[in-house]
């Protein structure tokens, strides 16, 4: 087996479970908070949005350092640095004996990410050009799936095994995933760059400004459009079935369908992205998911709104790839890993500003006005890629 292809299989695992680690606390995070001695409700409440989103923006912050460090030490140490880092501070989350323990364990789990920046710089560098897209396809299929998968999978587990074994069994699976990448990872690393660039000499040194600065909020957005449900979901799903019974399973299918269409999608589109050009297939794939969430404001069952949630995933499917592989195409080698860094800040805001989005229209215009806001912006920036990504590339083509 070639090494990239061993590389993809074992970052892939990682970036999965990375995708889960990050979510899997959404829906049990009331129930042990509770359970960590916290009575009132709207107190749960405010604990449970500080734990669950501080995560993200730490994580934000901190993917271009981890970034920079990839590219200047190597891709394989950050990913054996960040899976036993996250095994371990997961694994504690277990014993927590207190809601302010549980909140700095959060917090220094968003510190210790960029397992998703090293694996995607490793794949996208250590990946020969005409596997590249099919490549950064599957890969992107892992942390966005974990993530999506992430809340049914700590459902299951807190509901069948208790709560605090979805934290020592998604660390468990981290201790898995730094020692395949300890063990089955292999890296020819050299450093191009032998100075340590400033952050304004980094940009100074990126060719295609404009396109990057595009991309990376292209990330954003697309972020933001699939967590954009996910505060609101539980109660959509109680409107269209006007029963409690199984509420939570039917929001946990429902909001991971597009995970599972993912999974399916990205590794064709990403390789169709090889063969027709990744700003066809990233414009094509805004476009659709634009379309795609206005009848999920009109549906009457709760099988129309998980269909029509398959059906995005698979558009998004298309952009995740794309975005990777573009921005592999404009960025020189020395700066993949920094590039990468910023391009998981985008997607790590996205899911902290999509599921804000989502909580204040759902709080200031109803439900279904969510699903609107998320298409409007979903089809703006696909006349923004249209504008400065698709017609200058095909210019270029031409």
């Amino acid at each position: 087996m070639p090494i990239w292809k061993r590389n993809l299989i074992v970052c892939w695992f990682g970036m999965f479970v990375t995708g889960v680690g990050m979510s899997q606390i959404a829906p049990v995070l009331p129930l042990y908070i509770r359970h960590l001695g916290v009575e009132d409700s709207s107190v749960i409440a405010q604990f449970s949005g500080i734990a669950f989103g501080i995560t993200f923006i730490v994580s934000a912050i901190f993917s271009p350092i981890w970034g920079l460090a990839a590219d200047r030490f190597g891709r394989k140490p950050m990913l054996l640095r960040a899976s036993l880092g996250m095994a371990i501070v997961i694994g504690f989350m277990g014993f927590a004996p207190n809601v302010y323990v549980l909140i700095a364990l959060r917090l220094l789990q968003g510190v210790i990410t960029g397992y998703g920046t090293a694996c995607t710089t490793l794949i996208a560098t250590q990946t020969d050009k005409e596997h590249a897209g099919a490549a950064l396809g599957i890969l992107s299929t892992s942390n966005i799936a974990g993530s999506l998968l992430g809340p049914t999978i700590g459902a299951f587990i807190g509901e069948n095994f208790g709560l605090q074994n979805v934290f020592f069994i998604t660390g468990g699976l981290m201790l898995i995933a730094f020692l395949t990448t300890a063990f089955f990872v292999k890296e020819t690393f050299v450093r191009e760059n032998k100075k340590t660039l400033r952050m304004k000499e980094v940009w100074d040194q990126i060719p295609e400004k404009s396109l990057t600065i595009t991309l990376f909020v292209t990330f954003f957005v697309l972020n933001v459009a699939m967590y954009s449900v996910e505060p609101i979901i539980t109660v959509y799903v109680f409107q269209l079935t006007r029963s409690a019974g199984h509420v939570a399973l039917i929001a946990g299918i429902t909001f991971s369908a597009s995970g599972l269409a993912n999974i399916l999608a990205a590794p064709r589109l990403g390789k169709m992205s090889d063969e027709i050009g990744a700003h066809k297939v990233m414009l094509i794939a805004l476009v659709a998911a634009g379309i795609i969430f206005i009848p999920q404001a009109f549906v009457t069952a709760a099988w129309q709104l998980m269909l029509l949630r398959f059906l995005l995933g698979l558009t998004a499917g298309g952009l995740n790839p794309s975005v990777n592989v573009l921005v592999k195409k404009i960025t020189p080698s020395s700066l993949t890993g920094r590039v990468y860094g910023f391009t998981m800040s985008a997607a790590y805001l996205g899911v902290f500003g999509g599921s804000v989005l989502g909580g204040q229209v759902a709080g200031w215009f109803g439900v279904r006005y969510v699903f609107f806001i998320t298409s409007a912006l979903l089809l703006a920036n696909a006349v923004w890629v249209y504008f400065k990504v698709y017609k200058k590339l095909s210019v270029k083509e031409a």
